[in-house]
């Protein structure tokens, strides 16, 4: 019922999943800077995800993480897994159980399953957008392959909600802590859209300026912020940015153009 991909890329690990299921995103992820990740599904044991973490922990790699799951659980032949460590290729695996079309496909650095698909294309052209993406930032690279996935079909019973997990040291929000994406859609009519639309959202409130396209904030264009600030009933950019959660973008005497375009679109919104 449900289809995913596990991954690392540079220092990062993350899973990017959806299901015809309520919050698949509270049941199937797990991930830990330096260590890996790990998904579970079909009739998915959440018990997989601590253990799974602590098997990697040991510095046992993605292949004995998966022996070493299933070795003690009698339901192994229910369980889908995927696990990707620090190093070498992802690991899969598809109990003989699993309602059809189950299966998937791992290489370096991933593995991607799924279970109750329409058919092996889902797993086939989520593994192609994967590999065909390894120039993007690694969160766009997780929900590309996902996208792929469910364009070509996704879980046959149709969909319901998606996430997105993943983890890097230091990159929390603000810098706190290593969870760099922990995005749900819970219950939505097209949740791998509404992912992708969350994912864009956190980038504007989270991600980090480029400083080489700070714009100086002088002349005609400090004007124009001037204007528009007032016009929102603000008499600093810094109040404004602050209500708007975009504090973590500010930089003195110059302006980020992702907060100048946040800033155009709120006034044109808020003129009707």
């Amino acid at each position: 019922m449900t289809f995913s991909i596990v991954a690392r890329q540079g220092t990062a690990f993350g899973v990017a999943v959806a299901s015809k299921f309520l919050s698949v995103g509270a049941l199937v992820p797990a991930a830990e800077a330096g260590v890996g990740a790990v998904a579970t599904q079909a009739w998915a044991n959440v018990a997989y995800r601590p253990q799974g973490m602590a098997v990697l922990r040991s510095g046992v790699g993605a292949a004995g993480t998966v022996a070493a799951l299933l070795a003690a659980d009698e339901g192994r032949a229910h369980r889908q897994v995927g696990v990707v460590g620090p190093a070498g290729d992802g690991v899969t695996y598809t109990g003989a159980e699993c309602l059809p079309w189950a299966g998937g496909v791992a290489g370096d650095g991933y593995a991607i399953q799924g279970n109750i698909l329409t058919g092996p294309e889902v797993v086939r052209d989520m593994q192609a957008a994967w590999l065909a993406s390894a120039r993007l930032p690694f969160a766009e690279r997780l929900v590309a392959a996902l996208a792929a996935g469910d364009a070509a079909g996704g879980d046959a019973r149709g969909r319901q909600s998606a996430a997105l997990y993943a983890v890097e040291p230091g990159r929390g929000v603000g810098g706190w802590g290593d969870t760099a994406y922990d995005l749900r859609v819970d219950d939505h009519p097209e949740p791998v859209a509404e992912l992708h639309r969350l994912l864009a959202v956190h980038e504007v409130l989270h991600g980090a300026s480029d400083p080489a396209q700070l714009l100086p904030l002088e002349g005609e264009l400090a004007s124009e912020v001037r204007d528009l600030l007032g016009a929102l009933g603000y008499d600093s950019l810094e109040r404004w940015a602050g209500v708007e959660n975009l504090e973590g973008r500010l930089a003195a005497g110059r302006i980020d153009p992702v907060v100048l375009d946040h800033l155009r679109t709120a006034a044109s919104r808020a003129a009707g």
